[in-house]
């Protein structure tokens, strides 16, 4: 498997310590390399006092793990890591913490001005949500994945799995419901449309 490229930044003390153990690291560490393009970038405390490295750290669209004391320690970043620390805890932190993000980033989807949490079933604006239902997340994926307008018939077999000649009203309500859930929380009258071809975002 393709190792991850992580960033290692901070005071030599820390540098030649995870220098010293990157052959035990089940990652690819770029030791205070601020030209390279890392997924990862791992840092001390300390290296925030550097205005170069604060900088670089605040500008670099990755995947950002503070290590230091508890003290410290930084919470806006993607994770923290109080030390002294073992390896095994570095390790994991770092695959932890990528993991996570990738899952967070395949359950959230952008649609128009709202985003959608597939995990948390949430479909937000700004700091406004409201919470759906199983059914409304489907459709709004369907809904989405589709370049033009969906039929009642499509609608049922793509998320209830019923044929073409059973009930449209299960259709009719869901989305009904739906829309009234948008329209009183965000004032949306014109989320999901319909025409004679059936409905669309």
């Amino acid at each position: 498997m393709h190792k991850l490229n992580v960033l290692i930044v901070g005071p030599s003390s820390f540098l030649s310590t995870l220098n010293e153990l990157k052959i035990f690291l089940k990652f690819n560490p770029l030791i205070n390399n601020l030209n390279s393009t890392p997924q990862v970038i791992f840092f001390h405390t300390d290296a925030i006092i550097d205005k170069k490295q604060k900088d670089y750290i605040s500008s670099i669209n990755c995947i950002k793990i503070c290590a230091g004391k508890k003290k410290d320690l930084i919470d806006n970043f993607d994770a923290t890591l109080e030390l002294p620390t073992t390896l095994k805890e570095i390790n994991s932190i770092i695959e932890n913490t990528v993991a996570k993000k990738k899952y967070n980033k395949n359950s959230s989807l952008e649609i128009k001005a709202y985003y959608l949490n597939k995990n948390e079933k949430k479909l937000s604006k700004f700091d406004e949500y409201i919470i759906l239902t199983e059914k409304e997340v489907q459709l709004l994926e369907l809904f989405l994945n589709s370049k033009k307008p969906i039929s009642k018939d499509n609608i049922l077999s793509s998320v209830w799995n019923y044929s073409s000649n059973a009930d449209t009203h299960t259709v009719e309500t869901h989305i009904y419901r739906l829309r009234k859930k948008i329209s009183d929380k965000f004032m949306d009258e014109k989320f999901i449309l319909n025409d004679k071809d059936g409905y669309y975002l």
